[in-house]
């Protein structure tokens, strides 16, 4: 066996035993955390505009598991990583993200409400966070302000050089991620297993294609995260992430395709965060524009549960929209850099 393959060994190896020391973590520091949460009364405040059941289901249900999550992914990952710029990137934007979810959960738990940070602070930090994520990736990373657009059949990539405008960019993935993962946090397992399976597709884009082994790390530790927290979070729920976990997450999906250059293809990877983000702006501005309401209810899986629809038949069959359009957005990538 020659020195290479086993370098590419020791590398998948530590991608996979990061992956599966998050998972672990989760999995058995969860139970103790929930019972922190539920002896601090930590529980979710739900919208009073929200489907009706939710209050009897989901009101007071232990949340901001988002902070067993970051532990859990921290921990493997700073014990294994070779400490790449890029990775570091993404470590940067998840923590800076989780910190914004975090003051929203708290300030949520303190008033009693569901009402936390105010949406134009939402924004202007997130809008902090984009600047930072672009100066690592361009200063420190090494990466151009370049657009690739993952045409396949073309010889020669197509690439649009954005130069002052990639940051704005950078500020749409970062901004429509975090807020469609928190969006589609609405139902028990949606959010923690859609992420899964859009991690799962940075795992095999950044081990397999890329060869970044240290973003494949913490692909691998986000993923391993996701489905540890599933086996609480999954219907029906004993933790919810909170705006602590689903902004992480989105931050974290965010800055992998910032750091993949597959910021385009995101649409893909991560379409059904799109397809939820999307069902509140059309609803949105079709009530502003024509006093008229396009879906039941926004975000789109509240629709089909006024549509009497199953909690459970809702998330298995996103999950499925999520796999589809991930495994497209992944074999456009592998033709894209394959020619």
């Amino acid at each position: 066996m020659t020195a290479t393959a086993l370098a590419t060994g020791s590398q998948l190896a530590r991608v996979l035993i990061g992956g599966t020391a998050s998972l672990l973590i989760c999995i058995f520091l969860s139970p103790k955390f929930i019972s922190f949460l539920r002896i601090r009364e930590f529980g979710q405040q739900v919208r009073d505009d929200g489907p009706a059941d939710h209050l009897l289901t989901k009101a007071g249900t232990p949340t901001m598991g988002g902070v067993i999550m970051l532990t859990a992914l921290a921990a493997p990952f700073l014990i294994l990583s070779q400490y790449d710029w890029n990775a570091l990137g993404v470590l940067f934007v998840t923590i800076a993200c989780a910190l914004v979810g975090f003051i929203d959960d708290y300030m949520k738990l303190v008033r009693r409400r569901s009402l936390g940070l105010r949406a134009k602070t939402k924004m202007v930090a997130l809008a902090l966070i984009s600047v930072g994520l672009w100066q690592l990736a361009v200063h420190k990373a090494g990466l151009s302000s370049n657009l690739n657009l993952h045409i396949a059949k073309l010889d020669d990539p197509v690439i649009i050089h954005l130069g002052i405008l990639y940051p704005f960019v950078v500020y749409l993935c970062v901004a429509g991620t975090t807020n469609g993962v928190n969006l589609a946090d609405g139902l028990d397992g949606l959010a923690a297993g859609c992420a899964a399976i859009v991690l799962l597709a940075f795992v095999l884009i950044t081990s397999i294609s890329s060869g970044d082994q240290d973003l494949a790390l913490f692909a691998s530790c986000l993923l391993g995260v996701s489905v540890g927290f599933l086996w609480f979070n999954a219907f029906p729920a004993t933790i919810f992430m909170g705006d602590t976990g689903s902004f992480a997450l989105g931050g974290a999906i965010a800055g992998l395709a910032v750091m993949t250059q597959t910021e385009l293809l995101l649409i893909l990877i991560g379409g059904i965060f799109v397809i939820e983000a999307l069902s509140v702006l059309i609803q949105v501005v079709s009530f502003q524009a024509f006093r008229r309401r396009v879906f039941l209810m926004a975000p789109i899986h509240h629709h089909f549960e006024l549509k009497g629809w199953s909690e459970t038949k809702i998330i298995l069959r996103f999950w499925i929209i999520a796999s589809v359009g991930a495994a497209i957005g992944f074999v456009i990538y592998q033709h894209s850099i394959h020619k």
